[in-house]
């Protein structure tokens, strides 16, 4: 069957930033590429907040998460690959002439001579709010992420969490909600400190070392919730507090599995693909970036994610064409631009 199937020099797993970036550099590197995400859409992680402004892209000003994801969608269509969706990956094999295929959960195949995995953290689900009725109100005003902040207009809003994205939605929404409160198990918050900083200098209430104790409301809606001073092993002091809500955020972290990738005779560990500084895998010819990629001093930033799709598709050129440069031409100065230049120039005049 393999010998039927289109053959991609490059088949990058996963279309969040990392995965979209890669289709584009390995378009700069003129090799033919395939992308092929899970989900209906395209843009990982960063839909899961679209209206959250991201300022970590270098020389870009704050930008929210769903223009990010419409610019990198842009971008990663310049070389023309092929994109493939609503495609789980189920497992892949060697072929006789040493390429890989690649089966996904639709039954069908995909043939290619390298592999870049940037599937973020495989199969992620919200660790939820386990308390008596949580899951009845998930339909109306629990939340585990933001994603219209106008909804939370004039509201009074109670968060829980105290993470990055637990801060950043309490800063995000502390100009458009009537009330913030934060609620955190813990004294120290865990976002970046200039976010934490703000958030602590702001009109945001701060509830540390707090917990969610208790939901109160009718067959329908949250009222009010009831929170309680807490200990470092978990354990509530009765010194109950209740706070009137018209919306309760849970931000308690993600589970994330990479699922069947763990028993391809990678290196691994529970959330991760264990790889060396030019990003391969343990395996000749696939090699992971972003998210799921993990090594000695990464950089946890989009810029990261950018960084590692270039590095891995660099060295998966180079595995296919070993006389090939290990890097190019700078975007500014590569020949592969010269006809989209003109024709942007064309359109500016």
């Amino acid at each position: 069957m393999s010998n039927k199937l289109e053959r991609f020099d490059i088949t990058i797993v996963g279309g969040g930033p990392a995965g979209l970036f890669a289709s584009f550099y390995s378009g700069m590197r003129s090799m033919k590429t395939k992308l092929i995400e899970a989900s209906p859409m395209l843009g990982g992680k960063l839909n899961s907040y679209p209206d959250k402004m991201i300022w970590d892209v270098g020389g870009m000003p704050p930008v929210q998460a769903k223009q990010l994801v419409k610019q990198l969608i842009e971008q990663a269509k310049t070389f023309d690959p092929v994109i493939v969706l609503n495609q789980q990956i189920q497992g892949i094999e060697r072929t006789k002439e040493g390429d890989f295929l690649i089966k996904s959960s639709t039954g069908e195949q995909h043939l290619t001579q390298t592999i870049l995995l940037s599937i973020g953290y495989g199969a992620k689900n919200v660790v939820k709010l386990d308390l008596k009725d949580a899951d009845k109100y998930e339909n109306t005003n629990l939340h585990y992420t933001v994603k219209n902040i106008k909804y939370y207009q004039g509201k009074r809003v109670l968060i829980s969490g105290g993470g990055d994205s637990a801060v950043d939605f309490a800063n995000a929404l502390s100009d458009v909600a009537k009330e913030v409160m934060i609620v955190h198990r813990r004294h120290e918050f865990k976002g970046h400190e200039q976010n934490v900083e703000k958030m602590l200098s702001s009109r945001i209430q701060i509830k540390r070392p707090f917990a969610l104790k208790h939901l109160i409301g009718d067959e329908r809606k949250i009222h009010s919730v009831e929170i309680d001073q807490i200990t470092n092993k978990g354990i509530f002091l009765n010194k109950n507090e209740r706070v009137q809500v018209d919306a309760v955020i849970v931000n308690h972290g993600m589970k994330a599995d990479i699922g069947q990738i763990r028993h391809w005779g990678l290196h691994t560990d529970e959330r991760h693909i264990l790889v060396n500084n030019k990003l391969e895998t343990g395996i000749d010819g696939i090699y992971a970036a972003g998210d799921s990629a993990k090594f000695a001093n990464k950089i946890n930033l989009l810029a990261g994610a950018f960084t590692d799709a270039a590095v891995a598709v660099n060295h998966a050129k180079t595995y296919l064409k070993p006389e090939a440069a290990m890097d190019i031409f700078i975007s500014s100065h590569n020949p592969v631009f010269d006809q989209k230049n003109k024709m942007i120039e064309k359109a500016v005049k």
